[in-house]
């Protein structure tokens, strides 16, 4: 009996791979590739601990989206966030307060040796959160803390091998003991913060007055409940401020913080950084956005950072809607494809030298900062990072509030700082290291 059942699999799979070959290589023209295996697809010819760079070798096809709901949560995102970045209090004065309150907590450290993870996190996390939620954390707030941890803990989890093989197979996978139950706690965890929010909201809406995001999707929901298929619904409201919030807070301080790392590996560029801010800016006042068209050389020193990071060198992964050809070859509706975005920050031909961190990448001979078509950080075309604006504008008044008050000393010597993030999985996770902010 044992024997037939084995049989009948080996013969199934080898129909499947059957399949699978006249599929790729006969029936339809699809591109390059090693032939996927069925279920598990190319993942055995993958290298779980640097998955960008062995997809770059397998040239695959691949990613996720979906259709009219995405469309759908994605505009009135942009909508509601440029709502709430101009008015009474905009967004540069949110930016500005909350870089107050940093300068100040990163001078009661008193010079000391400190990890820079939390308080750039709060810090990053407050500007988003006075959007979503209408109001900041004060920073020792314990559920802001609880959040951040439960925010690192996901991210780190979805880069390791365990979180690909979990994505991959969540159906099987979330059955069985693991890391990733702690993972669906701390994801629980954070749905039912957000759902908390809301019913305070709930409870004090005024329909003609929103105060922040939940507000705005709340009035909407009100105005499309009679309306069968709409999008607008308790479920989604939960995932896209939890979205909103994810992403606002872990990228932008991931990328403060390594830039400050960076600093402390190239002294020369933060000391040119602190003399551009001291000529442009000086001491007496806060920076303010329109600084940087009059400082080429700390906004170059800013794209440099994104560009050398490279923390999301697969982009956002896609999913192609109908069937579809391109440059000759054919993706069939239904095909998960990743925009390669390192393939493009690392292009040689657009960056000299792309190994090496400088800012001179994102400037002229006139020492003027100049653009570059192969800058995506935050993707291009229609799903482009709906946040780019936001991070641009955090980045930059953070950065230059920062290094206006404060010099940058390591404990270890340039030579000796170690400043190549890890390769795991889809995403890269930054060497932990310490700093002491001595005020200027």
């Amino acid at each position: 009996m044992l024997a037939s059942v084995m049989l009948l699999a080996l013969a199934v799979l080898s129909a499947l791979m059957l399949m699978s070959v006249w599929n790729q290589k006969f029936w339809r023209k699809m591109p390059p590739g090693p032939i996927p295996l069925p279920l598990i697809g190319n993942y055995l010819q993958l290298d779980a601990g640097d998955m960008y760079n062995a997809l770059m070798k397998v040239q695959p096809s691949l990613a996720l989206s979906n259709g009219e709901r995405a469309k759908q949560m994605r505009r009135f995102a942009i909508t509601t966030l440029r709502d709430f970045g101009v008015g009474k209090r905009g967004i540069e004065e949110r930016i500005q307060e909350e870089a107050s309150f940093l300068i100040k907590r990163l001078r009661g450290t008193n010079g000391a040796f400190i990890d820079p993870t939390f308080y750039l996190s709060q810090t990053v996390s407050n500007v988003i959160s006075s959007v979503v939620f209408g109001d900041r954390f004060d920073y020792e707030d314990e559920e802001l803390r609880s959040l951040l941890k439960m925010m690192m803990t996901i991210n780190a989890f979805a880069a390791s091998p365990m979180g690909q093989i979990y994505d991959m197979f969540y159906s099987i996978m979330k059955y069985f003991p693991g890391p990733q139950r702690k993972i669906s706690k701390s994801i629980q965890g954070l749905e039912e913060f957000i759902t908390k929010k809301v019913e305070q909201n709930q409870r004090t809406l005024d329909p003609n007055s929103p105060r922040d995001f939940i507000d705005s999707f709340l009035i909407h929901m009100l105005e499309k409940k009679k309306n069968p298929n709409t999008e607008f619904c308790m479920k989604n409201l939960v995932m896209s401020a939890l979205s909103l919030f994810f992403a606002g807070s872990e990228t932008t301080s991931s990328t403060l913080r390594y830039g400050f790392l960076l600093l402390l590996k190239h002294p020369e560029v933060e000391a040119k950084v602190h003399e551009e801010i001291d000529l442009v800016i000086g001491r007496n006042r806060q920076p303010q956005f329109e600084d940087r068209h009059k400082m080429p050389y700390t906004e170059a020193v800013i794209y440099e950072i994104q560009r050398f990071a490279n923390f999301a060198p697969m982009g956002i992964p896609r999913r192609v809607t109908k069937d579809t050809r391109f440059r000759g070859f054919f993706l069939p509706k239904g095909t998960e494809v990743f925009p390669m975005l390192g393939s493009v920050l690392n292009d040689p031909k657009f960056f000299p030298n792309p190994g090496d961190f400088n800012p001179q990448h994102f400037l002229d001979d006139k020492g003027q900062f100049k653009k570059s078509d192969a800058f995506v950080p935050f993707s291009i075309g229609k799903r482009y990072c709906l946040g780019e604006g936001l991070a641009k504008m955090e980045l930059f008044l953070l950065f230059t509030t920062i290094l206006q008050n404060f010099r940058f000393k390591s404990p270890k010597a340039p030579q000796d700082i170690k400043v190549s993030p890890d390769s795991l999985g889809f995403t890269r996770i930054l060497p932990k290291y310490t700093l002491s902010f001595l005020p200027l």
